[in-house]
């Protein structure tokens, strides 16, 4: 990379402020019960008014189950009405939430949908990409393949709540590899907390929208495009011709950006390359839940 092109990169990156809330994820859609646990003393909060309904124990695992159009929660093996649909359970000093056999920071929020009951983790994004990071690249790479990861998963979240992709179902995203693998706080690591906590609020834009920036296993030599317009999408060599096509192929292959920061490559290089005509934005910090 030429002292001209590392310049070029350097002028791209520019501020802009947005403010936002804190991210939903949906963990848990149309489910029959829904079990939770708290590494601390919790409440239950009526999702539609600060009252609180229950207190939680430490440690203890809590079944929730409807009840006709409301949620109940079983207590000495009797369902217990909560007289809502919908509940936000907070721990009441820091700590973490447990379900799905996995530790989450943040809220949780139950809510009787009617099909079914759905768990969602209330997050703040940057904690969110915590869990995102380790879960879609491998924590012992490329310091700078883990930056240019942050960065993508980032602008990606951002991207995909403002497109209001699932808001019908009153979140975000989910946690699969639907939108972004997101193992909560078990899959933290310290090599890929680091890598966010680097990189900040830094996002893609284009005309002052966030971009969904798109990423793949590896593409077995060149991405491809949708037929979405998109002028940031770009077909490029992929840099992963050692490898099989793992993914849909589109913008970055994870590989192929592994591969470009063993050869000198920083994060934002590795992003240029892979996206064009866009812009380095950083969000403000109005993340709080």
């Amino acid at each position: 990379m030429n002292l001209s092109k590392i310049l070029s990169v350097l002028i791209v990156l520019f501020l802009f402020s947005t403010r936002a809330e804190a991210i939903k994820i949906g963990l848990k859609t149309d489910a029959k019960e829904i079990k939770i646990a708290s590494s601390v003393s919790a409440q239950i909060y009526d999702g539609f008014k600060d009252k609180v309904l229950y207190e939680i124990t430490p440690m203890k695992v809590y079944e929730f189950n409807r009840k006709g159009n409301e949620l109940s929660i079983v207590i000495n093996k009797k369902n217990v009405g909560l007289g809502t649909n919908q509940v936000v359970i907070r721990t009441k000093k820091p700590g973490y939430l447990c379900s799905k056999k996995a530790w989450y920071r943040g809220d949780f929020i139950i809510n009787n949908m009617g099909s079914g009951l759905t768990l969602i983790n209330n997050v703040p994004l940057e904690d969110y990409l915590k869990g995102v990071v380790p879960s879609e690249m491998p924590s012992k790479w490329n310091e700078e393949a883990l930056k240019a990861q942050a960065i993508a998963a980032r602008s990606y979240a951002v991207a995909t709540r403002n497109a209001g992709k699932h808001a019908s179902k009153g979140f975000d995203l989910v946690d699969t590899t639907a939108d972004q693998v997101y193992g909560g706080a078990s899959a933290e690591k310290t090599t890929t907390t680091k890598a966010v906590n680097e990189t900040k609020g830094i996002v893609l834009v284009q005309d002052k929208k966030v971009l969904p920036t798109y990423y793949h296993s590896s593409s077995g030599g060149q991405t491809k495009v949708w037929n979405s317009g998109s002028s940031f999408l770009q077909s490029v060599p992929s840099f992963d011709s050692d490898l099989k096509k793992n993914g849909h192929g589109v913008g970055m292959s994870q590989h192929g950006a592994n591969n470009l920061a063993s050869q000198g490559y920083n994060a934002f290089q590795i992003l240029n390359y892979f996206y064009k005509d866009f812009k380095f934005a950083k969000l403000s910090d109005n993340w709080d839940i």
